[in-house]
């Protein structure tokens, strides 16, 4: 009976615990929900070999109840047989055999009595094993329901932490994105490119400014005598043959 009551102990104690009571305290949560998984597979399996134990000493019981009933019936019949046949005995004069029987009879009686004492005190005990027996079961029901309910906590827990980590890495790379932004790198060659032209603009400003006037100008006069000599050229040309004609 004591074992009884260390397991439904254990049972209860262990469907009444309260997991979120016991996540809060825990430094690492998931290492504690895997510790609890197989804390409770062990103790429901260890439940389940002493229910199943239980139960086949309540079924034991139960058929020597049984039997202690038949033996019950059986023996009353013997008696009431005994009693009947040392009743015929004594009426056809057979007083000695009569008695013999009705000695018969009360053995059968004291067997009757003998298993009905039995049957009777059992009666108790078996009761009390079959209520033992179900609050057991309902036990080991509330143990799976609560194994399903870690094993499940579990689950969500290591999927919010990978989940977090993922988070934690997108993160992280958006923060290196924002330091090493590639628009910043490309701002700056653009404006480098941009100083270059100016550079260039005002190289090219600097040198119409700074040339040598006379250069344009004797430029200019080379093109007029050019000019001048082409035009004297086609006019001796022309000269040419009314000289011939006089």
């Amino acid at each position: 009976m004591a074992q009884k009551q260390t397991i439904l102990g254990r049972i209860g104690q262990l469907t009444r615990a309260n997991i979120n009571a016991l996540l809060d305290k825990a430094e690492d949560p998931e290492k504690m929900l895997d510790q609890l998984v197989r804390d409770y597979t062990n103790s429901i399996a260890e439940a389940e070999d002493a229910v199943a134990q239980t139960i086949g000493n309540l079924r034991l019981a139960e058929a020597d109840h049984a039997e202690d009933v038949a033996a019950v019936k059986e023996w009353g019949q013997k008696a009431l047989a005994a009693s009947q046949k040392a009743d015929s005995l004594r009426t056809s004069g057979q007083a000695a055999e009569a008695d013999k029987f009705d000695q018969l009879a009360k053995i059968a009686l004291s067997k009757q009595i003998g298993f009905e004492t039995e049957a009777t005190q059992a009666e108790p005990m078996i009761a009390s094993q079959n209520e033992t027996v179900e609050k057991l079961k309902t036990g080991l029901i509330g143990m799976k329901a609560k194994l399903s309910e870690l094993q499940t906590k579990r689950d969500q827990l290591v999927a919010r932490a990978k989940t977090a980590e993922a988070q934690a890495k997108v993160q992280d790379a958006v923060q290196s994105i924002d330091v090493l932004d590639p628009t910043s790198e490309l701002g700056r060659f653009e404006d480098k490119v941009r100083r270059s032209e100016a550079q260039v603009a005002g190289q090219a400003e600097l040198n119409a400014a700074t040339a040598d006037p006379w250069d344009e100008l004797e430029a200019s006069s080379t093109d007029a005598e050019v000019e001048a000599r082409l035009a004297a050229l086609k006019g001796a040309g022309t000269a040419a043959p009314e000289a011939a004609t006089e």
